[in-house]
């Protein structure tokens, strides 16, 4: 079954949904969140229906973050979703400019726009930009 991945990217979390694709319809699979990634980080992540499926605690005082999160991130899903093909991921950017006011796909010429725009938002690096796109 094929799935997409929808991630969201703050100043100290990470909040993803995973749905599976069947033709047209889009079926909320698993969400989630990492949090406090700089200072106590908390891992969660649901069902559809809320139901709890994995949860960690790395501590307070330790700093995993952004990085340390996505790789957690990324060895839960591909677990969770082990029989599924993960055929696109969306990214939510805090500011695309002039050139980016609505969905594109992303490609390096567009990540490297968007790398010029950091100074708007300067809290995501670079390096989260392009691992949690795939670039």
């Amino acid at each position: 079954m094929d799935a997409i991945a929808v991630v969201n990217a703050g100043s100290s979390s990470i909040k993803f949904s995973l749905f599976s694709v069947s033709g047209d319809v889009l079926e909320l699979t698993v969400h989630g969140q990492a949090e406090a990634l700089y200072t106590a980080p908390r891992f969660v992540a649901k069902n559809a229906v809320g139901a709890v499926l994995a949860e960690k605690s790395w501590g307070d005082g330790v700093s995993l973050g952004h990085e340390g999160a996505l790789d957690h991130l990324l060895g839960f899903v591909r677990g969770e979703l082990a029989s599924h093909r993960l055929v696109g991921v969306g990214h939510r950017v805090v500011h695309g400019g002039v050139a980016y006011a609505s969905p594109v796909s992303v490609d390096k010429s567009v990540l490297a726009t968007l790398e010029k725009l950091i100074p708007l938002a300067p809290c995501i690096s670079p390096i989260t930009l392009r691992r949690s796109v795939g670039c």
